[in-house]
């Protein structure tokens, strides 16, 4: 994909699983919420494996190490080994890596994954600012990171020891709701020190990275229920994405989206990846697809029946173009209620 104004989501004659050799999955919302599999995804996940794509998961949460996502996804029924997954953590401890010298210390807010990729390059873990560490590096640590770990990481960056988070997702699902994520920590650490990290995680170019050298994909497709992080990331790396509308993307979201912000195509589940995508085709004022037809003035107007997601994608075609490089301010609230997204 280029990094070009997305004015409709595009169409594909093959099933994706077919069309592209890897799907880059995100977890949280996409393969499971709350630590149980979301519907569809174990046996959508199976068929495009059996078919011959190659299914890797990426995610920005830098707490658990690859052997514990692989080891929760085998139990989900979803096999995998610590070679399908790529985290935050692995991407951080990279760019770390490329600018301290070898076997530095490294003062660590965070958990356990971002220790073992810090060692998986040769990095040495501490604990205090006054074990002399050359870098800091601030992760998701999960709900029971003590305060003090906060201030740890200010006293050195305070003393100008570079700094660097996995990741600044301010949010993360859980069981009972959203909870703060690590980018809501990171900013209690700018807001004590002024100082700014080096970001590692999705939707930025590190994360893209780490995932491509990983593992070896040629025609990748990102899957992902964010826009802010799965769908840029895919922008920002030009690769083709699927946003799946079973996390936290509604469609007014959607809507609106800017041109970083627009999936190449739009599902409502995992099943998405083993059928071809609907073409969204130009006629007259509007746009087309299945059996609904989209214009756009004041407001967005929908006319026709058939499959929800049609309607959607034909109402995303109108909105991106009204809208051009802006986020869309057309009221579809009526549209979207009509079609119950």
């Amino acid at each position: 994909m280029s990094q070009s104004v997305r004015t409709r989501p595009e169409g594909s004659g093959q099933a994706l699983s077919e069309a592209y050799d890897t799907a880059l999955l995100d977890l949280d919302g996409v393969v499971y919420a709350g630590g149980h599999a979301i519907v569809h995804a174990v046996e959508s996940l199976a068929t495009a494996r059996d078919g011959g794509m190659h299914l890797a998961y990426v995610t920005n949460n830098a707490l658990r190490t690859p052997d514990a996502v692989a080891a929760h996804l085998t139990e989900l029924g979803i096999p995998a080994a610590a070679d399908d997954v790529i985290t935050s953590a692995q991407a951080v401890a990279r760019l770390i890596a490329e600018q301290v010298p070898a076997g530095s210390r490294v003062l660590v807010i965070g958990g356990e994954g971002l220790r073992v990729a810090l060692r998986e390059r040769g990095l040495e873990p501490v604990e205090s600012a006054d074990d002399d560490p050359a870098a800091v590096v601030q992760g998701y640590g999960g709900p029971d990171l003590p305060w003090g770990r906060f201030a740890e990481a200010s006293y050195a960056v305070a003393r100008g020891v570079p700094w660097f988070a996995s990741n600044t997702d301010l949010t993360i699902p859980s069981g009972r709701g959203i909870a703060p994520g690590n980018g809501a920590a990171v900013e209690v650490v700018r807001i004590a020190t002024g100082a700014e990290p080096q970001v590692a995680g999705k939707p930025l170019p590190p994360m893209h990275r780490e995932t491509i050298l990983r593992t070896g994909a040629r025609r990748p497709l990102v899957v992902g229920d964010r826009l802010d992080t799965d769908i840029e990331g895919a922008f920002n790396g030009g690769v083709d994405s699927l946003l799946v509308l079973t996390g936290v993307t509604d469609g007014a979201q959607l809507l609106a989206a800017p041109p970083q912000h627009r999936p190449t195509y739009v599902d409502a589940d995992l099943r998405g990846l083993l059928s071809g995508q609907p073409e969204v085709v130009a006629e007259g004022a509007g746009f087309r697809c299945g059996g609904w037809t989209a214009t756009a003035g004041e407001r967005l107007e929908l006319d026709g029946d058939g499959e929800a997601l049609d309607g959607l994608r034909a109402l995303c075609a109108a909105a991106w173009t009204a809208a051009g490089e802006d986020a869309c301010t057309l009221d579809g609230g009526k549209a979207l209620a009509r079609l119950g997204l």
